[in-house]
Formats: C-alpha cells, structure tokens, sequence
C-alpha cells in the first residue's frame, strides 16, 4: 500500500540492532496474532536483550474522522454497540467514524467508503491531522486520523447505519461545534479519537467556521 512507503520515510534512522530469530502465527481469524523471538540492542544504556518472546496483533491500518458541517456548524460523530468496552466501559459508545483500511486501500479512501457506509456523507476534501500506533505495545495497527468537514447537501444517505452483511449497527449522533468541544474540554467521551480530534479542533477556532452569508 502507498501509504506505508511515505510512512516508512519519514522514520527517524536507528543506530540499535535488531535480530529477529523466528516469526510464526499462533492465531489466525478475521485478524492473527504472530509470535516473534528476538535479540535487540538496549535503548537505556549499553548492551543487549536476548531471546525475547512477543505476541504482536495483526489487525491491519484503520482510519478515523471528525466530521463536521460547517454550513450548520455541527460536529458528527457515530454510536454502536462495542463488545471490547462493555465489561469496562459503555458498550455503546460515541465514536469518531472509523473503518478498518483495506488491502490495496489509502486511508483516505477508506474514510470516503466508510462515511457513506456509517453516517451517509459524501465527503469533499479530507485533511490528515496525524497518524501513529494505537497500542505499540502489542500491535501493529496505524490510526490516521482526519478532519472532514462537510456541507449539510453532503448528506446523501440519511438512512445509512452501517453494512447489513457484517451486522454494522450505526446511529448517526450530532453535537453543535460548542456543545461538543464543552464535552471535550470534560472528558466526556471515551473514545480517544474524538478526544484527540476534539482538542485538535479546539486548538483550530478558525477551522471550519461557517461562511457569512
């Protein structure tokens, strides 16, 4: 995908040594976890580790966006049902829109399909506000993150809630630009992508402010 090439030449150059002895898939699913053995330089002083025993989530690149009309000045974001947070958190929970970025597929074009797919929106231009690992610890999934504003004619689908086939289920959920950066500003959501986004947006007052008529 194009998209890792640009990443990987922006990272910075390291001087550490890494051997990695063995890779094998220890589950394989809709995702795979991979287990890897290696040896590696010491980052914190001199020397090196050895033998060491990793798991690694394999659940490929995702891409999230903040929508936001900027003709009615509202900010868009989606509920559903999320099993991974229901013994600690909501279980339905408001989301930045997100989608899980496709072989062959640039984020960006993943943000495009998934708006249509989530909430109905076409989408016009998309700015990326940073992209980075969701959990380096265990996985090695990448989040782009996007800002989309949108104006209310973009809105072609009201009625999308998600792709039936995978059993999506997604309530389109508005919060004026005031309301939601005051929700922000209490940590009200528990998704970090909209608190990422969020404080982004606050830090922008500028951005996507509605066109005097």
């Amino acid at each position: 995908m194009a998209v890792k090439k640009r990443a990987a030449s922006k990272r910075p150059v390291s001087k550490q040594k890494v051997d990695i002895k063995s890779k094998k898939t220890v589950f394989k699913g809709r995702y795979k976890i991979d287990e890897y053995v290696f040896d590696f330089d010491r980052a914190a002083g001199k020397g090196r580790l050895t033998d060491v025993t990793r798991l690694v989530f394999e659940r490929g690149d995702s891409a999230a966006a903040l929508i936001h009309d900027i003709e009615r000045d509202v900010i868009v974001l989606t509920e559903q049902f999320r099993i991974a947070t229901h013994d600690k958190g909501p279980g339905y929970i408001l989301e930045a829109m997100a989608g899980s970025v496709e072989e062959d597929e640039e984020p960006e074009d993943c943000i495009r399909r998934e708006m249509m797919e989530e909430v109905g929106y076409r989408a016009d231009k998309l700015h990326l506000i940073s992209n980075g690992y969701a959990s380096p610890g265990s996985s090695s999934e990448r989040i782009f993150l996007y800002y989309a504003p949108v104006q209310t004619d973009d809105l072609v689908d009201p009625k999308a809630s998600g792709v039936a086939a995978e059993k999506e289920d997604v309530r389109r959920v508005e919060f004026t630009r005031v309301d939601f950066l005051d929700r922000v500003d209490a940590a009200f959501f528990d998704d970090a992508k909209v608190m990422t986004l969020g404080f982004w947006l606050k830090a922008q007052p500028k951005q996507g402010a509605p066109r005097k008529r």
